[in-house]
C-alpha cells in the first residue's frame, strides 16, 4: 500500500497531469473537482494527504479546510492555488493547512512538498520505522518486516499501525480509529479492533499499545 492523495482541483487538464504524476511515483491519487465532492470522499476513504486547490465550485478550498478541522479531521493539507497575496496565504494557515505552494508550480516542487510533510506526518525524515525488537516498518508502502522477510498483515492491521506511528504517545480514542479504518460503507467491529491490536502486540512488543478503558489505544513510544 502507498500514501492516499486526495486532489481537489477543477481545472481538469491540471488535475490529471498532477494525478497521473504523482500516481508514477507511487501514490494513489483520487480526485474531487468541487467542495463537496470533496468533503463526501474525506468521509467515505481515509486520506493521507490533502492538495486542495481554493477557487473551486460550491464549497471552496478555505471553508472545505475549516469544516473537516472544525470536525476534528486532522489530515494533513497543501494549498495549490493562483492566489498568492498575504493575506490569501495567512487566511490558508489560519484554517489549517500544513503548507502552501503557488501556481504555476513545477511538479517537482509539488513532489517535494508531499514527501517532506508526509514525511513530517510520521515523525521521521526516513521512511522506515525501526522497532527495538527488529521489526521495521516501510512507512511509504506500508508493509512490516523481519529478517528481511514480510511480515504477513491484514490491510487494517497495517493501517492501524501506520496510524498509530503517526501519533506517538496520543490518545486515539475509538472514533479515530474507526474512522480510518472502516470506510463508510463498513461497519466498525470492536471485536475486530481487538483482534487487530492483539495481532499489533505480538509483533512490535505487548508494552506497545496501551489500553485505555472505554476510550480508545495509544501507542508508546520512548
Amino acid at each position: 500500500m502507498t500514501a492516499s492523495i486526495l486532489l481537489l482541483e477543477d481545472d481538469l487538464q491540471l488535475s490529471d497531469t498532477v494525478k497521473q504524476f504523482l500516481e508514477f511515483k507511487g501514490y494513489e491519487v483520487h480526485c474531487a473537482y468541487d467542495g463537496l465532492q470533496a468533503q463526501n470522499m474525506a468521509y467515505e476513504k481515509h486520506f493521507d494527504l490533502m492538495l486542495l486547490d481554493v477557487k473551486v465550485p460550491h464549497m471552496n478550498g478555505f471553508e472545505f479546510l475549516k469544516f473537516l478541522r472544525d470536525e476534528g479531521k486532522e489530515i494533513p493539507a497543501i494549498f495549490i492555488t493562483s492566489l498568492n497575496s498575504v493575506e490569501d496565504v495567512e487566511k490558508g494557515f489560519e484554517v489549517g493547512c500544513d503548507d502552501y505552494i503557488r501556481k504555476p508550480f513545477a511538479l517537482k516542487e509539488l513532489l517535494v512538498r508531499v514527501e517532506s510533510l508526509l514525511k513530517r506526518t510520521f515523525g521521521t525524515h526516513d521512511d522506515k520505522i525501526t522497532f527495538d525488537n527488529g521489526m521495521v516498518f516501510d512507512t511509504k508502502e506500508l508493509i512490516l518486516m523481519h529478517d528481511n522477510k514480510r511480515v504477513p498483515l491484514k490491510t487494517k492491521e497495517l493501517k492501524l499501525l501506520s496510524l498509530f506511528l503517526q501519533h506517538p504517545n496520543e490518545l486515539l480514542n475509538y472514533e479515530k480509529i474507526n474512522e480510518t479504518l472502516w470506510d463508510y460503507d463498513e461497519e466498525p467491529s470492536s471485536g475486530s479492533l481487538r483482534t487487530y491490536i492483539k495481532t499489533l502486540r505480538s509483533e512490535i512488543g505487548k508494552e506497545s499499545i496501551e489500553t485505555i478503558k472505554n476510550i480508545g489505544y495509544r501507542f508508546v513510544k520512548e
